[in-house]
């Protein structure tokens, strides 16, 4: 063993001493919420187990600040919280390194081991350098005074606020060092002060107190100083402001606004191309770049945008869909990047955060992107090169740290073109492009699909559907299916509807995908007229769709009905790229 390799192991052996030694439980995270470290103590409080390291923080404890920390970079300080019947006192802290946010740190303190800390004055002598190492890594001010009120001990933080030397006040009488803190009221009453709000040398601080007992007689006392000046409280009251208006707007938009539930293992196909797709998604999921996803209506894109987030390190974090077509153009800027308070005409209290802030630590999924207007790509592009948003009616700026997954059915290089989209803004979003084929031109995927689709409409529906007919199969892969999986699904759906056995025939099928007679009408009672023209209405606009290149303006007015006509009827059908 080389001798850096010997002082390696010996550092590395004291620091687990002195965690280990440590009253206080100290349990941290890396800059993606996973455990890194955790003392003996941090283990008897939360009953952990030796093999947590490398969890999820939230999966050994889910009440736990780390994850906000991580987000915020701001350190929550005099936490009350309980942790198996037992009153603590937590402090969550950023680790920060070169101004960037790398791990937390959790320190617990059970006031019950506190107390016997201070009770034992004689042991805590003879361990007065590792107790002096533990409160000097402390951010709050810490003094001890004995039964007499002088002091016994303070750490790093407590002389820095005071502007004088450890040795200088040492043995000296509390009240004449700091009388503003009352510690020496503590051992005549022998009351616990817990977070109380005092000023102390013009300064608002959060002070805790707390008699130390030898038997039934008070020993000595501890102070706390929490440091929190005057602004830094406005602040805090502004985060939990903040806080409450995101908890609101999380309930409102709980529907709207869910999480990725779709892994690389439910996107169904046997397709070389499927295969290829998957495999490359698994190994560009990890980085943050962009990602562009493009094919047809209905070809699964939004499975495979879920998918590129449970596969990347953000797994734990948001992901927030926007359809930017199905948005009002008026509206998408708030939509996306939130308002402040009265800057727009609609009345809400506190203003609303936009979905890049609810995104923040995860993924973005903007379906539709080739429908946005030349307006709000110029603010989208500002969006992805300063990593940072502005509020409607607010000029501060708001870092975010989000992975943008895009979407379209349009040719965007044709929109280029025709000045309907910033090439600017198409580079940036095609750092990593995924064209997904339309299911023509991957018909070996059809039969699993149909499996899939039988086995989870059987379980909708409570019926036992085992299959199709060969008839049906020779429908399915000769039909040219324009709407693709979507359509498939429909299809299907509909076929459950009706059906009363246990094999799906062409009669099942919607009229547009068999040539039907009069007489073929007339035996078949569970097709209506109203069946025969939403069948027709439904392929009459995936036409539409097919012929405009998905530009739903020019599709609406080919139809010869309004925007937001065709938007309903979409939404009717399950046409959307939702």
């Amino acid at each position: 063993m080389t001798l850096s390799q010997k002082a390696l192991s010996n550092w590395e052996y004291s620091l687990g001493f002195i965690l280990d030694s440590t009253y206080n439980g100290i349990i941290a995270v890396d800059k993606n919420g996973y455990v890194v470290v955790f003392n003996e103590s941090a283990k008897n409080l939360m009953d952990l187990r030796d093999d947590v390291v490398g969890k999820y923080i939230q999966e050994i404890m889910p009440e736990s600040r780390l994850p906000v920390i991580l987000r915020t970079g701001a350190a929550e300080l005099g936490q009350r919280i309980m942790l198996n019947n037992r009153v603590c006192l937590a402090n969550f802290t950023p680790i920060i390194k070169d101004k960037e946010v790398v791990g937390a740190v959790a320190v617990i303190e059970d006031l019950r081991f506190l107390q016997r800390i201070v009770e034992e004055l004689s042991s805590v002598k003879e361990m007065k350098e590792v107790l002096q190492a533990v409160l000097d890594n402390t951010n709050e001010g810490i003094v001890i005074i004995d039964r007499t009120g002088n002091i016994e001990m303070c750490n790093e933080a407590f002389c820095s606020y005071l502007r004088v030397k450890n040795d200088r006040i040492t043995g000296k009488d509390i009240s004449n060092v700091l009388p503003e803190l009352s510690l020496k009221s503590v051992l005549m009453t022998g009351e616990h002060q817990l977070a109380e709000l005092r000023q102390i040398k013009g300064n608002d601080v959060i002070v805790s107190n707390l008699p130390v007992f030898h038997g039934k007689e008070i020993n000595g006392a501890i102070g706390k100083i929490m440091f929190k000046h005057v602004y830094e409280m406005d602040s805090l009251v502004n985060k939990v402001n903040s806080l409450k208006n995101k908890l609101a707007y999380y309930k409102d938009q709980l529907e709207k606004v869910s999480g990725a539930k779709y892994k690389i293992d439910n996107i169904v196909g046997k397709s070389q191309v499927i295969a290829q797709i998957k495999e490359t998604i698994k190994k560009v999921a990890p980085s943050s770049s962009t990602v562009l996803l493009r094919g047809e209506v209905g070809t699964g894109k939004k499975l495979f945008a879920h998918a590129m987030h449970l596969e990347s390190a953000r797994k734990h974090g948001p992901f927030v869909m926007v359809n930017c077509a199905a948005v009002p153009e008026n509206l998408l800027e708030s939509e996306l990047f939130g308002f402040v308070e009265g800057a727009l005409a609609v009345t809400k209290k506190g203003g609303q955060i936009g979905k890049f802030e609810l995104a923040d630590k995860g993924t973005i999924f903007l379906d539709e992107i080739g429908d946005m207007s030349l307006e709000m790509q110029a603010k989208l592009l500002r969006v992805l090169q300063e990593k940072e948003v502005q509020r409607l009616g607010d000029d501060k700026a708001i870092p975010v740290d989000v992975r943008v997954v895009a979407a379209t059915n349009r040719n965007l290089e044709d929109l280029i073109k025709e000045n309907n989209f910033r090439e600017d803004l198409y580079y940036r979003l095609n750092v990593l492009s995924f064209y997904i084929p339309p299911l023509r031109d991957r018909r070996e995927d059809i039969e699993p699909l149909i499996n899939f689709m039988i086995e989870r409409y059987n379980n909708e529906f409570g019926k036992k559907v085992i299959g199709i007919s060969s008839e049906v199969y020779n429908i399915f892969i000769k039909h040219a299916w324009p709407g693709n999986v979507r359509e498939m699904e429909n299809v299907l759906e509909r076929a459950f509807i009706v059906i009363e056995d246990q094999i799906i025939q062409p009669h099942h099928l919607p009229v547009y995908l068999k040539k039907i007679t009069q007489t073929q009408i007339k035996i078949s009672d569970r097709i209506s007229l109203k069946m025969i023209l939403e069948d027709t209405e439904r392929n009459a606009l995936i036409q539409a769709l097919q012929r405009t290149g998905g530009n739903k303006v020019k599709a609406a007015r080919m139809l010869g009905i309004s925007r937001a006509g065709l938007y309903q009827k979409l939404e009717k059908y399950k046409l959307l790229d939702e």
